[in-house]
């Protein structure tokens, strides 16, 4: 029996993209046949048990950065993202997924260098690669030397959770809202959003995500020179029954992200039928398709001007919604765990 290890030492921020990732492939993972595959779980001490008491879990500690006893004594190590320092010794097969390469937009010069010769050291040590996107495989194949091992595209699913009765935050005003969702960083580009509301000024703009920089300053200002700071809402991390609520009731999601390996939030409002604005970069448009809108630059006048147009046809459309679910329920976790497990008996 092939003995296969999960790391998903990220789990220590099950909010962030990565986190949820882990999540609903373990979850997914759980309840498909596991085709003889003897899976282990390596993650954090309070998330032992998550997936289920038929499966092994071995507790993550700082110090394994460094060396992780028995790591050796697997045939499959699952990496589950590019910058992991979480890697096993010996001759263990390592899966690595690749999510994006967004520290080319965030470094320079010798920075940026490292951080390419720690990638491809991964990769040179790896028996296959998995990408959430082919516009992620692209790029991995422009900056990185790939050896002769499989590469394949392996979408992730839509981790929205979905509740009947889902009460309204106490932090929203009854009023019609936008939603902007996230991880606060500059390449999330929320910062270009508020003059929108000088065309929509019954509209609140609710921005949603752990704040890991000090981007939130930079929303805030920009809402202040367009003189809307009063309809901006800035609600740092919501739980899953208050992000379904926010998607629910939102009049569209408004990404207009400049670096996306995938883009999550796409999917998730799609999923219940609502309106989506992206930009045109990375990932986002093979993941919208031609359900999405788009904006053309990041203008004042193009944003205001799409999402006033978008939503007119929207309204005018009634079986856009319907489309839009249905586009959304392309990308499945069940899906994703099917052809991880497949992945690891091929390599």
């Amino acid at each position: 029996m092939k003995k296969v290890l999960l790391e998903m030492e990220k789990l220590r921020y099950p909010s962030t993209g990565l986190g949820q990732f882990c999540l609903h492939l373990g979850k997914s993972m759980a309840k498909e046949d596991n085709k003889g595959l003897d899976l282990h779980f390596y993650l954090p001490e309070n998330r032992v048990g998550e997936f289920g008491n038929q499966f092994h879990y071995h507790i993550r500690k700082p110090w394994h950065k460094v060396f992780i006893p028995g790591s050796s004594g697997f045939d499959v190590w699952h990496c589950m993202h590019q910058d992991s320092a979480y890697l096993p010794s010996g001759n263990a097969k390592l899966l690595l997924t690749v999510h994006d390469l967004n520290f080319m937009q965030k470094y320079t010069g010798a920075k940026l260098k490292a951080r390419f010769q720690r990638l491809q050291k991964k990769v040179d040590r790896s028996s296959g690669i998995a990408v959430i996107s082919e516009y992620t495989g692209e790029i991995l194949k422009e900056n990185i030397k790939i050896p002769d091992i499989p590469v394949k595209v392996i979408y992730n699913g839509n981790p929205l959770q979905q509740f009947s009765e889902a009460k309204q935050p106490v932090f929203i005003p009854d009023r019609k809202f936008f939603l902007a969702i996230g991880v606060l960083s500059p390449r999330k580009n929320f910062h270009v959003l508020p003059p929108l509301l000088k065309k929509f000024p019954d509209h609140f703009l609710v921005v949603a995500g752990p704040e890991h920089s000090t981007y939130t300053k930079t929303i805030i200002e920009a809402a202040e020179y367009w003189g809307v700071k009063d309809r901006l809402i800035m609600c740092g991390s919501v739980n899953d029954e208050q992000k379904y609520w926010l998607y629910k009731n939102m009049e569209a999601l408004l990404f207009p992200s400049l670096s996306e390996g995938f883009g999550l939030p796409v999917i998730e409002a799609m999923s219940l039928g609502k309106p989506v604005f992206l930009s045109r970069l990375t990932s986002l448009p093979e993941i919208g398709g031609d359900q999405a809108f788009y904006f053309d630059d990041f203008s004042p006048e193009c944003i205001q001007n799409t999402v006033e147009s978008g939503l007119q046809f929207y309204t005018s459309q009634p079986e856009i919604p319907n489309a839009l679910i249905q586009h959304a329920a392309k990308f499945s976790w069940e899906s994703a765990a099917k052809e991880y497990l497949k992945f690891y008996i091929e390599i």
